[in-house]
């Protein structure tokens, strides 16, 4: 679970932003927060859901982008001149050549963490993993670049020992990260790092814009190779006013590789099979009838893409009920106001530790009294090209207010300056 997010020198993102999952106390609608499972640690409750509002270019693609860095990193193949998915701020000169750093707060397997990763188009630049065993901050490992090249400290609190330490860091090169690395040369019963590692590739996934033809032929190929989740397509259209009775897909290509399993991760998702028939059967007064899945529209191929994160979101991920973190852009692109709050309020009730954040420039969420003002976040552009990122909440205001109207209002900011002739 996630409990804060920051970025800095990248693409719109100058100086620190931080995205908080931290829910402000003493405000109501508490099935909108969870209480974090932490050994040996009382942590404050984390929010189950963030909206992220603002006006075109005003960074929130960008924000989940950054998200998302991680797991682009650890998908990306080695070449010996690939560039890193990085872009500094370019308005400010002092910056172009510098590092875009990220910073994830976060806790698994009931140990709270902090994962700063730095990196230039060309090179990691420097890692740093700190652990929180019963509150107490202890240094894994830390991967710094100075003027004399790359320099590792080692925690005494680090498994596997110095010479497995010394074979690691021999492994890593300058464009990988050295968790990945770690992890990928280790035995079986090294499992410290594989914790952290495994947060990232199946308790995080990221939904960039424009990503979901890609998910929703992940969603049909995951159906194929899994058939008896077609059921759980089925249902999730028909509650969602789809009228679909069933859902049939037939392979073209039988010897392309499709997911391995239930319990898949990010990696996963570029081996998908190109050549996979999707018929879906629609219902009416009049009876039924198929169509290809070409045929359907824009907003029920986003459905269909969208299910697959979302119940990977809400799959658990062990007995406590804790599931994963689902960040997307642009949510209700091609969904209707009402599609996107009901799902945001099936999430709430879904009774599981699950997070939900997403981008929109709906604002009926706003009107709808689903989520609480530490949960709207707003993100503008300074006068410098710069993104800025705030909450709501840092606003005076009442529980209750009207935050659509006070939005519009201009009350929070972030909204387009238009400029008429």
């Amino acid at each position: 679970m996630l409990i804060e997010f920051s970025v800095s020198n990248y693409r719109s993102f100058r100086e620190k932003q931080t995205l908080s999952m931290v829910a402000t106390p003493r405000l109501s609608k508490k099935r909108n927060v969870f209480k974090p499972k932490v050994n040996g640690e009382k942590l404050p409750d984390l929010l189950k859901v963030a909206a992220i509002y603002g006006p075109n270019a005003s960074g929130k693609s960008s924000l989940i982008q950054a998200m998302g860095v991680v797991n682009t990193l650890l998908m990306l193949k080695p070449t010996v001149d690939g560039a890193l998915p990085v872009k500094a701020f370019r308005f400010d000169p002092d910056l172009r050549e510098k590092a875009s750093v990220f910073e994830y707060h976060f806790v698994a397997s009931e140990v709270r963490y902090q994962f700063v990763v730095g990196m230039t188009e060309q090179r990691i630049t420097e890692e740093k993993l700190i652990a929180y065993p019963k509150g107490k901050e202890t240094l894994l490992y830390d991967r710094f670049l100075t003027n004399s090249g790359e320099n590792y400290v080692f925690g005494e609190a680090l498994e596997g020992g110095s010479g497995v330490h010394k074979a690691w860091r021999n492994l890593t090169s300058p464009q990988h990260m050295f968790l990945s690395q770690a992890v990928l040369n280790s035995s079986e019963d090294l499992n410290q790092l594989r914790i952290v590692l495994g947060w990232f590739k199946t308790s995080l996934w990221v939904i960039e814009q424009n990503a979901m033809p890609n998910w929703a032929l992940a969603s049909r190929s995951f159906i194929k190779r899994n058939p008896k989740y077609s059921a759980s397509l089925e249902t999730f259209l028909r509650e969602i006013d789809v009228p679909v009775s069933s859902v049939r897909l037939v392979s073209e290509n039988k010897n392309i590789s499709l997911f391995k399993g239930v319990d898949i991760t990010l990696e996963d998702v570029p081996n998908l099979e190109q050549e996979c028939k999707t018929t879906l059967t629609h219902s009416s007064n009049l009876g039924e009838a198929d169509f290809d899945f070409s045929e359907e529209s824009g907003g029920t191929k986003n459905l269909i893409g969208f299910w697959l994160p979302w119940v990977k979101m809400n799959l658990k991920l062990d007995d406590g009920g804790i599931g994963g973190m689902l960040a997307i852009d642009e949510f209700d692109s091609s969904l209707h106001p009402e599609i996107v709050a009901d799902l945001v309020d099936k999430h709430l009730d879904s009774g599981l530790i699950a997070q939900l954040i997403f981008t929109t420039h709906d604002t009926h969420l706003m009107n709808a009294k689903i989520l609480r003002r530490d949960q709207f976040w707003i993100t503008e552009r300074d006068a410098n090209g710069a993104t800025n990122l705030f909450s709501v909440h840092d606003f005076v205001g009442r529980e209750g207010e009207d935050v659509e109207k006070r939005y519009f209002e201009g009350r929070y900011r972030g909204l387009p300056l238009i400029h008429r002739r």
